[in-house]
């Protein structure tokens, strides 16, 4: 098994740029996602997009000669975090056929409450401080006032608290592979190996998913559509998530999960922008809050 690298104690400018990149894209791929699913069934486009990830993954381990199937003591660790991460997607591409692509992603990234929680128990030097607590309370407080809007009769988002469930579920999830990455043996395994145990497990569920939904497979869309899953399985499955898992090996996860609150603010933008998708007063305060609780976990001692 590869030996831990020597972690990092705070973020430092690489890992600020990388983040607010990832951030960046992982905002517009909520609105490739969306704008795609009324063409390709969730479930299918999921499959697609984690069966060509899961190819990427395993041609670039093998130009660099990272074994990806040596026998390490990783597996059940990272079918584990493969299964979470399964259901983390499955309920995304299904809350958006219910949310909008801003209102999703603002509760997607909820992840860091459950990082923040369960993490110092089991990896002590990830404990977070008063002010860090303070600003994770002020960020939870905004998620609750944006979610406390899909049960407002008369509100333009009104009736989408389904899909903001299944968001919040999905953050859930995304906190506990987090949690499964860095409290067992696949914090010692290579970025490469982590990232395909999801992937691959992901690329092995989301069909059964999509047949037991009753979904009609196809490969004849548009090129809008497949331009969509060359960017969600190229930069968002492969490219992203691969930087994502390297950090999480180099720098403390309860400040990059919650720096990743950006993701959100890139997604109220390009939704409304390119989607046309209400903006609420609701939902501005809840960004607002979100900002606030970055600024206040990711200060340093």
């Amino acid at each position: 098994m590869t030996p831990p690298a020597q972690r990092k104690t705070h973020l430092d400018s690489l890992a600020i740029t990388l983040l607010v990149v990832c951030c960046a894209f992982w905002g517009f791929q909520q609105i490739l996602i969306k704008d795609t699913v009324a063409e390709v069934p969730p479930l299918w486009q999921a499959s697609l997009r984690f069966w060509g990830a899961a190819v990427l993954i395993w041609l670039w381990s093998r130009a660099r000669g990272v074994p990806l199937f040596a026998r390490d003591g990783t597996l059940k660790a990272g079918l584990l975090a493969g299964s979470l991460f399964a259901g983390e997607f499955a309920f995304i591409y299904l809350g958006l056929l219910h949310t909008s692509a801003s209102r999703l992603t603002v509760f997607l990234y909820t992840s860091p409450f459950v990082v923040a929680l369960l993490l110092p128990r089991v990896v002590p030097g990830e404990r977070l401080r008063r002010i860090q607590w303070v600003g994770l309370v002020i960020a939870f407080a905004a998620v609750a006032l944006a979610f406390s809007e899909g049960f407002m009769h008369g509100s333009p988002v009104a009736g989408a608290w389904l899909g903001d469930a299944m968001a919040l579920a999905a953050g859930t999830l995304w906190g506990l592979t987090t949690l499964t990455i860095r409290a067992t043996r696949l914090s010692g395994a290579s970025a490469e190996k982590t990232l395909f145990y999801q992937v691959a497990v992901t690329a092995a569920v989301a069909p059964l998913i999509s047949l037991a939904l009753g979904e009609v497979w196809s490969l004849d869309y548009s090129a809008r559509a497949w331009g969509s899953l060359g960017l969600q399985t190229v930069v968002g499955a492969f490219a992203s998530y691969l930087t994502w898992m390297w950090m999480l090996r180099q720098y403390p996860a309860t400040q990059m999960s919650t720096f990743t609150f950006l993701t959100p603010v890139f997604a109220l933008v390009f939704g409304v922008v390119l989607l046309s998708e209400p903006l609420t007063l609701q939902l501005v305060l809840a960004l607002i809050g979100v900002a606030v609780g970055i600024v206040l976990v990711s200060r340093r001692a």
